[in-house]
């Protein structure tokens, strides 16, 4: 069971992430009485599998005294159930700047004089869960897309393939019609045609004729390495703006022969890179 808490300063960004880390199959649950985490756990650990990525976000609406969450922490340990703490955080700039463009009311704006006071107020009481926290964000300068992509980075699934972003390479014929799921759309109809090998014709670009005369030709081969080099080095630019999985569409006449070719030689390639990459072409049963 994978469980993590995120809790934070009022205005840092909480439920932006929960949310994010719903879409990452996490389920979440906003608030909940410490007393109850234990008992959460123990629902997640003795089911079938629904609840076993869980977060739960937990901060200074709960109450100032924070001796219940700890004790919860310390159940869950007892239970062997290992859970991460996740505290986010921003500047006093940036957080009085989020509350007036949202028009919200600070949790504790009833007990301060002013806004920066409850934000002063909020960190003091919180530094002691702070210091317990395996991981700290700080989101005065971090886009949407980039909390995003730190998000995956740290609680994405996939062992070494961990937090990388999805990459479909796909074939496909232009006379059928550009995919419209596409990211990224290469043309490979001036490479040599196999069609007009009539040996060739009947046969696909995964067959060893039809990628050997593809590839015979220099111009195959040297798209392909700077088309390996260009992917390669924009992959990581998508990633860093949180991007999640990625179309690469390449696409000849008929979705039979180059495209083929070209699509399956790409795919090997990135995957060999360690990124988690699916195949498919699109048109090979067309006419």
């Amino acid at each position: 069971m994978e469980f993590v808490i995120i809790s934070g300063l009022s205005g840092a960004g909480k439920s932006k992430a929960a949310s994010f880390m719903e879409d990452m199959d996490f389920f979440c649950v906003d608030n909940l009485p410490a007393p109850l985490i234990p008992k959460f756990a123990e629902l997640g650990m003795a089911g079938s599998g629904e609840y076993d990525r869980v977060v739960l976000v937990t901060d200074i609406r709960g109450g100032p005294n924070f001796d219940s969450l700890f004790q919860a922490l310390d159940d869950l340990r007892a239970m062997k159930c290992a859970y991460r703490i996740l505290f986010m955080e921003a500047s006093d700039e940036v957080i009085i700047k989020r509350y007036k463009e949202t028009r919200r009311s600070h949790p504790l704006a009833e007990a301060c004089d002013s806004l920066e006071q409850a934000i002063d107020m909020e960190r003091r009481m919180l530094s002691p869960l702070r210091e317990r926290a395996e991981y700290i964000i700080d989101t005065s300068n971090l886009s949407t897309a980039k909390l995003k992509g730190e998000l995956r980075r740290l609680f994405g699934r996939g062992g070494v393939l961990e937090g990388r972003m999805d990459v479909r390479v796909t074939s496909f014929g232009f006379k059928h019609g550009v995919p419209m799921e596409a990211d990224l759309v290469f043309d490979v109809r001036f490479l040599p045609n196999p069609y007009y090998v009539s040996e060739l014709r009947s046969l696909t670009g995964l067959d060893t004729g039809v990628w050997d005369y593809v590839f015979s030709a220099e111009q195959s081969r040297e798209f392909l390495s700077r088309l390996g080099d260009f992917v390669t080095w924009l992959l990581p630019r998508y990633e860093e703006e949180g991007k999640t999985a990625l179309v690469i569409a390449i696409g000849c006449t008929g979705g039979h022969h180059r495209s083929v070719a070209m699509a399956h030689a790409l795919a090997g390639l990135l995957l060999e890179k360690g990124y988690p990459v699916s195949e498919s072409h699109r048109d090979l049963g067309r006419n």
